[in-house]
């Protein structure tokens, strides 16, 4: 499968590169008081929108795509098109496993071909454009075009849309990949014989259909081929182990008119790996790779161009299974679910869409989302890039089902602009902790191709913004922004909402949130802050994902699965309030991931009668689903009793001798400090067990979760991972707190 545009030409003859010259949107806003500049339309370097747009559908997996001169060229297995809102089985035109599109409308074409064969199932795999755009390659496994017949591979008059005649050549299966120049086409599948004569995964043919001596045998399946921009290297991608009997697993490069190894790559890329999609610019190539198995490699590497060399690489995990490169952006699809290991987002549900700068492996803010689909599934399997009415565009082919959440089969497509997706209302929260002010405080928003927002601040129904700032966002790390009200006085009550801006598109103004102005300060969370907490979520918000940081580091929490806000009374006096969950599937877990602490504490307020006991707080690898490495927590057993555990050459906990399920408010802290020390676990303002010889834990970076993980493998697990009942006054500590301290905490509880 070739994922690039096809415009490609050179080979043994010249090269010509087509060039998408793209200009950023730019979206003009005004700062108003206290403000920074304001957020653009799209985060550079992404140029191409995550707003998909109303595009014909097919009925099954595409697989291939190649675009020119106005027009995108589909082919895979599908046997109908429909119209883009049509549902599955209404309004479809047949279209055998082939279609063409207007690239700026995104409606069929009046070209239509058939791709056939006699028995089994026909499918197109690969398309490429001749240089000049009058003739389209195509390559699967197919025996006839509109009843012409063929052998695998077939040239198509583009003007005419007919199959060319003088083109035959009999492969002897799939062809997979396919890369045309001036004078050459390229192939690779799963072939060992072309036009009669042995040819092991890649060959070569004249435009004319006549068998090259060019001779790269692989030892397993071709499925990218790509010709450099200066025609003398060709770049292979599949399966394979040896080209030619050397070894070089999965990536090669070799000479253009030979076929003899140029560059091999032993070792680079996992075993149980291999490459899927090869595309190039004008510097580099760019790998897309799936593997099976533990440790493989599954993410995209950039090479240069003039050694061969790597450039970078990721390591998300998620088969990727097509690239594409856009105005310095390299797109991909695939279903990556795990970028933890280079500081994105941990394994959670899969994501199908991402961009990188072709410098730089980050991952930019760029998050349109199709779903799994059907066949394997995996989610889309093609892009091209293509032009068409004055804009650019990224067309996405495969076996997806839905984008951006609605209903879309087989295809859909991004531009340049406009971009007219708003983000997220902000979700606000209110502190009065500090006599004399207001501290507004909310989650920054996301937005799916702006990681740069703009937020303004309005007060009391104004339609004047008081502060206006910016922050930087993407789906996975929303942190906390704070800004504190000092024109107001002890007893006013005052009111705040807050929008999220990308440019031309802004959010609308969040909920109302009050607050009254205090006169004093409040005794238990100022002992909580001056005690030094790195983290404190009093859970005072209402109906958000938000629970914000009252220590001051801005180590905000997400809630997760909507759990019961406000719950009154809470542990503390005052006018905060707890929160509730239902020992199922609600729970919060920190915005950062956090290094493992040698030394902590972790305090918080329970009130329960559960009796399927719950983690109540731990430390954990995942956030979206219940962590793999999991430890510094407290947990309750289903009898009511307390453990707190760390690992530390096996599980080591320390457990109360009393029940705390009795539905009344209990302070629970747990430490860990050193040998002497070691880990003792309070309730109530008193020690209640402790082990003074374990002093380390698991040494992993994750993340603070309240409310449920993973308990498996743990002493006396309880029947529920998760916690009922309800919590308040979370705080965690980067020292061991002392008995006295925590007395001290415990004896503030009614202010």
């Amino acid at each position: 499968m070739n994922g690039s545009t096809g415009q490609r030409s050179g080979g043994r003859g010249r090269v010509r590169v087509a060039s998408l010259a793209l200009g950023l949107l730019a979206g003009a806003l005004t700062a108003t008081a206290g403000g920074s500049s304001p957020a653009a339309a799209l985060t550079p370097p992404v140029a191409i929108t995550a707003d998909d747009l109303t595009t014909w559908q097919t009925n099954g997996i595409v697989w291939s795509m190649a675009a020119g001169d106005g027009v995108v060229y589909a082919g895979g297995t599908f046997s109908t098109l429909r119209p883009p809102t049509a549902a599955p089985g209404s309004d479809e035109r047949p279209a055998v496993n082939f279609a063409a599109f207007d690239t700026a409308t995104g409606a069929p074409t009046d070209c239509s071909l058939s791709f056939t064969v006699s028995s089994g199932t026909a499918t197109v795999r690969a398309l490429a454009l001749s240089p000049d755009g009058e003739t389209l390659y195509a390559g699967g496994r197919f025996g006839a075009v509109n009843g012409v017949g063929v052998s695998n591979i077939a040239a198509i008059d583009t003007d005419t849309c007919t199959p060319r005649d003088d083109f035959k050549i009999s492969v002897t299966a799939t062809v997979r990949a396919l890369a045309a120049t001036d004078d050459t086409v390229y192939l690779g599948g799963d072939f060992t014989s072309v036009g009669g004569q042995t040819r092991n995964s890649f060959a070569a043919v004249t435009t004319g259909a006549s068998l090259l001596p060019f001779t790269a045998d692989g030892d397993e399946v071709g499925r990218a081929v790509e010709v450099t921009p200066d025609g003398r290297h060709v770049l292979l991608g599949g399966d394979f182990f040896r080209i030619n009997g050397t070894t070089t697993h999965a990536l090669a490069v070799v000479d253009a008119t030979t076929g003899q190894l140029a560059k091999a790559y032993p070792g680079f890329i996992h075993n149980n790996s291999t490459v899927q999609d090869i595309t190039t610019d004008a510097t580099g190539f760019y790998t897309g790779n799936e593997g099976t198995g533990g440790g493989v490699f599954d993410g995209r590497i950039a090479l240069n161009l003039n050694d061969f060399e790597q450039r970078w690489r990721d390591t998300c995990l998620g088969a990727t299974q097509a690239v594409a490169v856009h105005s310095g952006v390299l797109y991909s699809g695939s279903h990556a679910h795990d970028c933890a290991s280079m500081g994105a987002f941990p394994d959670q549900p899969r994501k199908h869409l991402l961009a990188q700068s072709v410098d730089d492996p980050k991952l930019l803010p760029w998050f349109p989302d199709t779903n799994d689909g059907i066949g394997e599934p995996v989610g889309p399997r093609v892009l091209t890039a293509a032009s068409g009415g004055g804009s650019d565009y990224l067309w996405v082919g495969g076996e997806f089902t839905t984008v951006n959440g609605r209903p879309q089969q087989g295809l859909t497509r991004f531009a340049d602009g406009p971009d007219t997706g708003a983000p997220w209302v902000p979700n606000v929260s209110l502190s009065t902790l500090t006599p004399g002010r207001i501290d507004v405080n909310w989650q920054t928003s996301f937005d799916t191709d702006d990681g740069e927002l703009t937020y303004r601040i309005y007060k009391d129904g104004s339609s004047t913004p008081v502060h206006t700032t910016t922050g930087y966002s993407v789906f996975w790390d929303r942190p906390q922004l704070t800004w504190t009200d000092t024109d107001v006085a002890p007893g006013e009550t005052h009111s705040y909402r807050i929008t999220a801006s990308d440019g031309p598109n802004t959010s609308a103004k969040s909920p109302a949130q009050s607050a009254t102005v205090a006169s004093s300060t409040e005794a238990y969370p100022a002992r909580v802050r001056s005690d030094g907490a790195s983290l404190y979520w009093r859970y005072d918000e209402g109906a958000s994902t938000f629970a914000h940081d009252s220590g001051g580091k801005l180590n905000n929490g997400f809630l997760r699965g909507g759990p019961a806000y406000r719950q009154t009374p809470a542990a503390v006096a005052g006018p905060s309030t707890a929160i509730g969950f239902n020992g199922s599937s609600e729970y919060a877990y920190s915005n950062r991931l956090h290094a493992a602490p040698p030394r902590f504490s972790v305090e918080t307020w329970i009130k329960t009668t559960t009796t399927q006991g719950g983690k109540i707080i731990g430390f954990g690898n995942l956030t979206q689903q219940n962590s793999t490495r999991h430890d510094k927590h407290v947990y309750m057993r289903n009898d009511g009793r307390l453990v707190f555990g760390v690992q530390s050459g096996g599980a080591r906990t320390v457990t109360t001798s009393g029940a705390y399920n009795d539905g009344q408010w209990h302070h629970v802290v747990a430490t860990q400090g050193p040998l002497g020390q070691g880990m003792t676990l309070y309730v109530d303002g008193q020690a209640r067990a402790s082990n003074i010889l374990v002093s380390g834990n698991e040494n992993y970076p994750g993340y603070w979760r309240v409310g449920g993980d993973n308990l498996s493998g743990w002493p006396n697990r309880p029947t529920s991972n998760f916690f009922e009942g309800q919590i308040d006054e979370t705080a965690v500590y980067p020292t061991t707190l002392s008995a006295s301290q925590v007395s001290a905490h415990y004896a503030l509880r009614n202010g």
